[in-house]
């Protein structure tokens, strides 16, 4: 029996799910192909795959709700597909449970970056340690400590929630109404300023450049992704 980690392909282009199995099998990894989302789930439940790659426009059925109805159930990661220019979807996809995303046309190797961060992030939340260390970056999650470049941070609680939070979900796009609920509750989901003002003071804190970040990333129009810098 193959240890290879399984991806799931859900997609109706015949092109793109050639070109991700050519690349994803050549990588190492072992791929099903399904063409619409009734196949997709009976794949999926009857054989659960480590990872999903789920386009967001299926012929029988919405992306949106094939990820409403896999998340019922299925913990692992799952990486939606979308065209460009529908930043919109995207935000739903991933306010709905996605990992992640890929605007087509993709470059492979981002592909495959992608892919090997969200697999990685899955092993990781299964079982977080308490000090992560993030290159010049160490953050103590059971001392509620931060130290750049071996000095000790001073953070405000808030903070240290938003930068914790990253940390949980290193590598996973966070949305701004995300955030702001986490962090701040329900009734501050439209409150973008909030997010906006944090972000620029911890990277001001943590980054070498707060203007260039390694750490803390923008998705423009969508949200922030967390990095841990070897």
């Amino acid at each position: 029996m193959s240890n290879q980690p399984t991806i799931l392909i859900i997609d109706d282009e015949r092109a793109i799910r050639k070109l991700l199995e050519i690349t994803l099998q050549s990588n190492g990894y072992q791929v099903a192909q399904a063409e619409d989302a009734k196949t997709g789930l009976i794949i999926a439940a009857n054989h659960p795959p480590d990872m999903i790659i789920l386009d967001i426009g299926l012929p029988d059925q919405d992306g949106h709700s094939v990820l409403t109805a896999l998340r019922q159930w299925y913990t692992q990661p799952i990486m939606m597909l979308s065209v460009i220019n529908s930043e919109e979807s995207v935000v739903q996809a991933l306010d709905l449970g996605a990992n992640d995303y890929l605007f087509k046309p993709f470059r492979t190797g981002e592909l495959l970056a992608r892919v090997r961060s969200a697999l990685r992030n899955q092993l990781r939340e299964a079982n977080i340690q308490p000090v992560s260390v993030c290159g010049d970056l160490q953050i103590d999650l059971a001392n509620r400590t931060v130290q750049y470049k071996q000095q000790p941070v001073k953070l405000t609680a808030t903070e240290y929630s938003l930068l914790a939070l990253f940390v949980k979900h290193e590598g996973k796009v966070l949305t701004h109404a995300y955030l702001l609920k986490e962090i701040w509750g329900p009734g501050y989901i439209t409150q973008s300023q909030y997010l906006r003002v944090y972000i620029a003071q911890l990277r001001k804190k943590i980054e070498q450049d707060p203007n260039h970040p390694e750490y803390i990333l923008t998705e423009s129009g969508i949200g922030y992704r967390f990095i841990c810098k070897d």
